[in-house]
């Protein structure tokens, strides 16, 4: 068996390798072939599977075609007896899936698992979206695919705190994520500018913690209620995403605070009131009791505490006496150990509800047990903390601000948004990243779980601007998280890119376009 799977892999490859002109799907598949000739999807075409397992991807591929092409197809739950799209569960050691389309038997999507059947129907579904309506039929070319991720994450997140964008974009973004096969969306709910999901123990969080924005702090109040939470998990867990919640501690506590100001450690005249107070008990017992709610609304048993930047308003525990005590009795030598023994509290906290807790790269030496943890490396200026994440043996996602800040402003002459030291992130700098660009030893490459990008919404006051900088580098980040190195090829998917630009346009995308800028200026930021 396994050598019939090598030989399959390297006949697929030597296909690819010899010119074959490749589907317009992104991220591009590992290997491909045909493409020349076409199957019609008419309204009598039927989905077949025979596993109960996939009646909800069936389900799911029967709503597309009927919302995006306004097919009203129907399920069978049996084998095909006619061309038609059969979804076949087949045991295999390799993750992934197979899709064949051929002109007389029709479409086949083959693969181990319903993730894969999923991430196969939206191969179909891109090659769907770019086939116009004739004769009241689709006509798909026919692509023989087998198709593998490089990474198992591939991940996005996203800002709430800073502005706050609702159910309905929430949902739109998911939308385009699982288009392009990403699986894990960050969600930042908490932080200094508002709290933006309700906990029933401690209703003023949202009620208090939830007035304001960046823009305007006296804004009205603006959250998620469990019962939203819930629907929009439910949405991602049809697309195969995982939704990992973001409650920012011990810094970054701002907005929490003047929600139950009992807890607060107080701050610094820039950051008043940032931090949590690490030297009381009753302010592990508070978070612990919001952590029981957040896990109870998120199944991925996954939360991320934050860990970064607490320096920033970390000034009164220098002389707060309690801290002072706690140091003394817990022999913490300076304030960066007790953000050290916060969250490693806190990480127990999350052990106990079977959780894995993820932070950013300050935990590097906090010791969090490295079987129970994930660690983010975000400041690509400090390539050593990457360094120390690796030596930890510390399972690790890659998200550098450089190229993977999706708010730093994409091309030159862009006025809102970030660059550093004059560099920025178009779409061709976040396309060129990889693994090899960063030097890790073969040994540690394991530890890399994949990447992901990050959009914090200081300057995204609404949806337009969410989009421009958003889209088209979605496309990209997923190129960099599904498609080999060695596959990749910058001129190939702008080509590709070129034929999705259509579809941003479709579903009312305000998105930024590399190929002709001004046909969507950066839209103004709304004041």
């Amino acid at each position: 068996m396994k050598i019939y799977i090598l030989l399959f892999a390297a006949y697929f490859s030597s296909l690819v390798c010899f010119g074959q002109s490749s589907p317009a799907i992104i991220p591009l598949p590992s290997a491909y072939e045909g493409g020349a000739s076409f199957f019609p999807i008419t309204s009598n075409t039927k989905i077949h599977y025979t596993n109960d397992l996939l009646k909800e991807e069936a389900y799911f591929l029967q709503k597309e075609l009927l919302g995006r092409k306004s097919f009203p197809i129907s399920i069978q739950s049996s084998e095909a007896t006619a061309p038609g799209i059969s979804l076949i569960l087949r045991k295999t050691t390799q993750e992934g899936y197979r899709l064949y389309i051929d002109q007389s038997t029709g479409v086949t999507i083959t693969a181990a698992t319903e993730t894969g059947i999923f991430q196969g129907i939206i191969s179909l579904l891109q090659l769907i979206d770019q086939a116009e309506p004739s004769q009241h039929q689709l006509a798909i070319p026919t692509w023989k695919i087998q198709d593998t991720p490089a990474y198992a994450w591939r991940g996005f997140m996203l800002d709430e705190s800073r502005h706050f964008f609702g159910v309905e974009k929430v949902k739109s973004l998911l939308d385009w994520m699982a288009f392009y096969k990403l699986n894990k969306f960050h969600w930042h709910l908490t932080d200094a500018q508002g709290w933006r999901i309700a906990i029933k123990k401690y209703p003023r969080l949202a009620l208090i913690g939830g007035i304001g924005n960046n823009s305007d702090p006296l804004a009205p109040a603006q959250y998620y209620s469990q019962a939203q939470i819930q629907e929009i998990v439910r949405y991602a867990a049809e697309r195969k995403i995982d939704i990992i919640p973001e409650i920012d501690m011990p810094g970054h506590a701002t907005a929490a605070n003047k929600a139950y100001p009992e807890f607060s450690g107080g701050g610094s005249v820039k950051y008043p009131e940032f931090t949590f107070h690490p030297a009381k008990e009753g302010t592990y017992q508070y978070l612990t009791d919001i952590l029981r709610e957040v896990d109870a609304l998120f199944p991925a048993q996954m939360i991320h505490l934050g860990g970064d930047e607490v320096s920033f308003g970390n000034q009164q525990w220098k002389n707060d006496p309690q801290v002072k005590q706690l140091m003394a009795s817990q022999q913490l030598k300076d304030l960066k150990a007790v953000e050290d023994y916060f969250m490693k509290r806190m990480a127990d906290s999350l052990f106990s509800l079977d959780n894995t807790i993820l932070a950013w790269d300050e935990m590097a030496e906090a010791g969090l047990p490295t079987g129970q943890s994930i660690l983010l490396w975000w400041r690509h200026d400090q390539p050593q903390q990457l360094q120390k994440l690796l030596d930890n043996d510390i399972p690790t996602v890659i998200c550098p601000r450089i190229p993977l800040y999706f708010d730093f402003v994409q091309q030159e002459n862009d006025r809102y948004g970030r660059k550093w030291g004059g560099k920025f992130n178009p779409v061709q700098r976040v396309y060129d990243f990889s693994l090899s660009k960063l030097n890790i030893p073969d040994s540690k490459k394991p530890l890399v779980l994949g990447f992901q990008a990050n959009l914090w919404t200081e300057t995204v006051t609404d949806e337009d601007r969410l989009d421009y900088l958003t889209f088209p580098r979605l496309a990209a980040l997923a190129e960099i998280t599904w498609t080999s190195e060695e596959q990749k090829d910058f001129e190939g998917f702008s080509a590709r890119l070129k034929k999705h630009l259509p579809l941003y346009q479709k579903a009312g995308i305000y998105y930024h376009d590399p190929f002709d800028p001004d046909t969507h200026p950066e839209p103004i930021m709304a004041k």
